[in-house]
């Protein structure tokens, strides 16, 4: 089903042989199939003597290491292939008339959860600092020791989620204005005109200034500004609203009573009557989408993509961002 040569853009041309990105191609699917983890796919190859067979390995072949499936993975993003997958499958499929033009489909989403831990409002501006910190910490050492203030160190040295935050609203209320505060100078800081300049260009400062306007206001009140938490109804919409300082195109959505942080995928599936064909269900277009992005927007795209090009195409829709995760 899988033949190397359709990956070898992925490959370099020089250097030990790979592991066959054919056969890790299959891997992928019985990993999805079974719901194995990369440790317990490996763990299959190397001692399952079915997936042995499927494989065409010898029986005492001794496998991979399981860190082989993240690099293949990384490859395909990398290369733009993670659609070939699914295309030769359904091409395949195709061939055997179990999928054909003309059918019936249906077309439904469900969330994808982003890999970031979950945190409170609190939670969440704590860690971004502490995340721009240390991201400082490494790109500009000599003049983080200029400019931050040591009791940084003890304040934000450890995640925000390793210790137990106050209970009492008021106290809650004084360490989000501690932490807002401290972002502020940090951002001053960092756009000061003595500051080198491309501070401003590292990802984890234009995120702490792009939170920092999400969140908080700043007033001046007695000739002093006074920062303040945005109130619920000044807050930017979802689809705009940062949630993780370490994925930040992750965002909040509710669906059908589900709540998740992360993104949406959309699948299309082919439901043909089974009293008029004999053929199974099989999925035939993928697309992920950021999760705010609303079903209707994508349905009309996916079938408008799927009457022009046939049940075997998996392509984005025009003006729509593809990529699997």
């Amino acid at each position: 089903m899988f033949w190397d040569e359709e990956f070898k853009a992925a490959f370099g041309v020089r250097g030990r042989p790979g592991i066959s990105p054919g056969r890790l191609a299959l891997v992928s699917i019985l990993q999805f199939a079974e719901n194995l983890t990369d440790r317990q796919a490996a763990h299959a190859v190397r001692a399952r003597i079915d997936v042995k067979y499927l494989l065409g390995l010898e029986l005492t072949d001794p496998g991979f290491d399981y860190t082989v499936l993240t690099g293949f993975r990384d490859r395909l993003l990398a290369h733009g292939l993670e659609e070939r997958v699914l295309d030769l499958l359904l091409e395949r499929l195709a061939g055997m008339g179990l999928v054909a033009p003309g059918g019936r489909q249906r077309t439904d989403s469900t969330h994808v959860l982003a890999s970031v831990r979950s945190l409170n409002r609190l939670e969440f501006i704590g860690e971004t600092l502490r995340a721009a910190l240390e991201a400082l910490s490494a790109a500009a050492p000599e003049w983080m020791r200029s400019s931050m203030d040591p009791v940084w160190q003890e304040r934000y040295g450890a995640r925000v989620d390793a210790y137990r935050l106050p209970s009492d609203e008021q106290e809650r209320r004084t360490l989000a204005q501690q932490i807002a505060t401290d972002g502020y100078r940090l951002l001053e800081a960092a756009f000061a005109p003595t500051a080198p300049a491309w501070l401003q260009e590292v990802s984890a400062v234009s995120l702490l200034r792009q939170v920092w306007v999400q969140q908080f206001t700043r007033a001046i009140t007695d000739g002093e500004r006074e920062v303040t938490w945005r109130g619920k109804d000044d807050l930017p919409p979802s689809r705009a609203m940062i949630a993780s300082p370490y994925d930040p195109d992750a965002r909040y959505a509710k669906k059908r009573g589900s709540a998740w942080v992360g993104y949406k995928i959309h699948l299309s599936e082919s439901c043909d009557d089974p009293q008029e064909s004999e053929r199974p269900h099989l999925i035939t277009h993928v697309v992920t989408s950021v999760a705010t992005v609303n079903d209707a927007m994508v349905v009309d795209d996916l079938h408008e993509l799927s009457s022009r090009q046939g049940p075997a195409a998996v392509r984005a829709p025009p003006g729509r961002r593809l990529h699997l995760r």
